[in-house]
């Protein structure tokens, strides 16, 4: 049983968007058909799987993950932490795709602002982004088991009607799949059993191939903006499995890194607080 509520976590996000398709193909086939009981049948059934997806995406995590392992930080310099586990858990909303204990990192240097939400286009061209372009490195040594780099990067959606936009593009992505989702990523397993993934990466920037033996701190691509992604920022996640269309996430914290103004320890910031990186 505690298997079965665990799997239906993980496709939470995927049972909602059934339930909805199923509401909407039903209704429209009921005005063609209306004599069709099936059809009032079917209906109810779209709503339960909807209830069923938001219920699995909102309780309690079934795991007891242990304690976090401890990684190498997949950037170097200034960045500002958001959708951190250290603030809360699942970090992302969802445990769909192993991204409970995910943290998402946009580039913020001191020579150069980010833009801020809201402020000019909500459509930015990527570029505009210190952040894309920037070393993305591997978190652990082990083995390169998946290598994707072939999705476009898109244009920033940072103003409130391209929020909605990108949440009806989710939608659709969900459709294709966790690659989709994720865009550009690289997993490497480590030599602990765990799989580390990095996400949103730059189309064409992958510097190394599914079954490469990589260290830790090893540059493996750049920054980028593809998949579900408002605008360029590096995606990380510990995993328990390769794909993570299938995966449970497991806690992680950084090594050697300085959280605000403190000293270098070993840790992860919670929401809108800095690290940095030598």
């Amino acid at each position: 049983m505690k298997r079965i509520a665990g799997e239906l976590q993980r496709q939470s996000t995927r049972i909602v968007l059934a339930g909805v398709a199923l509401v909407i193909v039903t209704r429209v086939a009921a005005v063609r058909w209306p004599d069709v009981l099936l059809l009032d049948v079917a209906t109810p059934a779209g709503i339960v799987l909807v209830l069923l997806g938001l219920a699995a995406q909102f309780a309690p995590g079934l795991d007891a993950p242990g304690p976090p392992r401890t990684v190498h930080p997949p950037v170097t310099g200034r960045w500002r932490a958001l959708n951190s586990p250290a603030s809360k858990v699942p970090s992302h909303g969802v445990r769909a795709y192993g991204q409970a204990y995910a943290v998402d990192l946009v580039y913020e240097p001191d020579d150069r602002e980010r833009p801020a939400f809201g402020a000019g286009p909500g459509m930015r061209p990527p570029e505009d982004y210190p952040a894309f372009g920037q070393p993305v490195l591997s978190m652990v040594s082990g083995t390169v088991v998946r290598v994707r780099d072939g999705a476009r990067d898109h244009r920033s959606r940072t103003a409130w009607w391209s929020l909605l936009y990108l949440l009806f593009e989710g939608m659709v992505r969900e459709i294709g799949g966790a690659g989709r989702v994720v865009g550009n990523h690289v997993v490497v397993a480590a030599e602990d059993g765990t799989f580390a993934l990095v996400a949103h990466l730059r189309r064409g920037s992958a510097e190394v191939r599914e079954g490469d033996t990589v260290h830790a701190g090893q540059r493996i691509g750049q920054c980028g903006n593809s998949g579900n992604s408002s605008e360029p920022h590096v995606h990380a996640q510990l995993m328990d499995r390769a794909s993570p269309a299938a995966a449970r996430g497991l806690p992680l914290r950084f090594t050697g890194i300085r959280i605000g103004d403190g000293p270098v320890t070993d840790g992860m910031p919670a929401n809108n607080e800095h690290l940095s990186v030598s």
